[in-house]
């Protein structure tokens, strides 16, 4: 594809044109709106990538330009920080295919122009192309040889081999997005779409409004019909991030598009069949969620058919120096970069809070101000700058400390299910009673244990 890529920051816009390039684009690039805008009346282009904030003529005015001329119909990708959701979704409003929220890695980019340039392509050329490229290599997109990450990759290889749902579990940071994409990456549906929905990006009103579509006219700003991520995603997989942040007012809805493989969009009557496969993530244990009377338990069960448990950083750290290496190959690309003995053993006694996730950004601003150097003091001092000093590592001790207490009262209530249900021959009646438990309480606690 011919792409335009437009943003202000020098590195980035970059960065993203090489590893664009390398995957065989024609990459153009522009240091802002006006630049871009003039790139546009004089060249073709196939996807404009676009950051919003920039000086002269920002992204949303950029879009509203295209969207407004000859160039309707031209694919409009937005780039945002965290803090200007709000304006992304508006974006999409307006017409732009996609956005992705800053920072992030460049390979993000490419299931989103895959989709695009699926949707361009002509039906079965899509499945031929997979086909010669072959399987991702499920090691290298799932680094560690700890136990815990050995049955991560074990479960992986399960889920890819059905069509059952799958709930991700683990801390922020550890590395759920990247398995659900494997998932996808290697099972039969990896040549359609992989959507993914930050469900705790949304504000309450809008997160129908993503998930379904609406109609034109359906609300205030709707001016034209616009597919849901469901629609989006079709054949392919969907994946719902932080699932448990998904308002409970929504949480019907969502049930039955999973339950009966149908929905409507906001506004609409005509009932869509919905072809997905549903991959969700949580980082709260969502039974407890169920008692607060906060999410559904249909919907739990139906979400929680097969359950990949990630392990934090912090209890796997035999696996750090493995990681360390992959994610600077991925920081550095082509270049040259090296970590001294002594860096590396500064990263093993850190608690790592913010998971491989934190350990990524140290990594980068460690590269980056070293020039591809990386010694120990520099780490320490890069460190220090992400707000990690001695004071948060005490609380890092203070919360693995405290993750070290619930690990042991998990344990030990699960030792006390196994014995209730040995004793009773697996009567979960009188397991329950023996326990002084009620059965829906007993059943729940099997569940959460993966007993049931």
């Amino acid at each position: 594809m011919r792409i335009l890529i437009v943003d202000d920051e020098k590195i980035k816009r970059i960065t993203l044109a090489d590893d664009l390039s390398a995957r065989g684009h024609e990459v153009v690039t522009a240091a802002d709106g006006e630049e871009a805008w003039t790139q546009l009346q004089t060249a073709q282009f196939d996807v404009v990538v676009s950051d919003l904030k920039m000086p002269r003529l920002d992204g949303i005015d950029l879009l509203k330009r295209i969207k407004q001329g000859r160039m309707a119909d031209m694919a409009v990708i937005m780039m945002t920080a965290y803090g200007s959701i709000p304006v992304a979704v508006e974006a999409m409003r307006l017409g732009a295919f996609d956005f992705v929220t800053k920072p992030f890695r460049n390979e993000d980019l490419f299931p989103l122009l895959a989709r695009l340039d699926r949707t361009n392509r002509p039906q079965g050329e899509a499945a031929t192309l997979m086909a010669e490229v072959g399987p991702p290599n499920l090691e290298l997109m799932v680094v560690g040889r700890s136990p815990g990450m050995v049955r991560v990759r074990q479960m992986i290889e399960v889920c890819a081999r059905t069509e059952a749902n799958v709930l991700l579990l683990g801390e922020t940071g550890c590395g759920k997005d990247l398995i659900s994409r494997a998932i996808h990456g290697i099972s039969h549906r990896s040549s359609f779409p992989y959507v993914k929905v930050g469900c705790t990006l949304f504000p309450e009103n809008l997160i129908e409004s993503e998930l379904y579509g609406h109609e034109k006219g359906s609300f205030t700003g709707a001016e034209q019909r616009r597919k849901g991520r469901f629609e989006l995603a079709e054949n392919g997989s969907l994946y719902l991030d932080d699932v448990d942040d998904i308002p409970l007012e929504q949480q019907s809805k969502l049930l039955r598009a999973i339950e009966e493989k149908v929905y409507e969009r906001v506004g609409g009557t005509t009932p869509i069949k919905a072809n997905v496969r549903i991959i969700a993530s949580t980082k709260r244990i969502l039974l407890e969620k169920i008692g607060e009377g906060t999410f559904r338990q249909d919907l739990y069960y139906r979400l929680d058919v097969l359950r990949i448990v990630v392990p934090p950083l912090r209890e796997r750290m035999q696996d750090l120096p493995m990681l360390a290496e992959h994610l600077l190959k991925e920081i550095a690309g082509e270049s040259v970069c090296e970590i001294e003995p002594g860096a590396l053993a500064l990263l093993l006694q850190h608690n790592w809070p913010g998971n491989v996730r934190e350990l990524n950004h140290a990594l980068e601003r460690a590269y980056l101000v070293g020039t591809g150097h990386i010694t120990a003091k520099l780490l320490e001092n890069e460190m220090a700058s992400l707000a990690l000093p001695a004071a948060q590592s005490t609380l890092g001790s203070k919360t693995a400390l405290a993750g070290d207490f619930q690990a042991a009262m998990d344990q030990t209530e699960r030792d006390l299910l196994e014995r209730a249900l040995r004793t009773a021959v697996g009567n979960k009646t009188a397991a329950a009673a023996a326990l002084g438990m009620k059965a829906s309480t007993f059943r729940d606690k099997l569940a959460k244990h993966g007993l049931g």
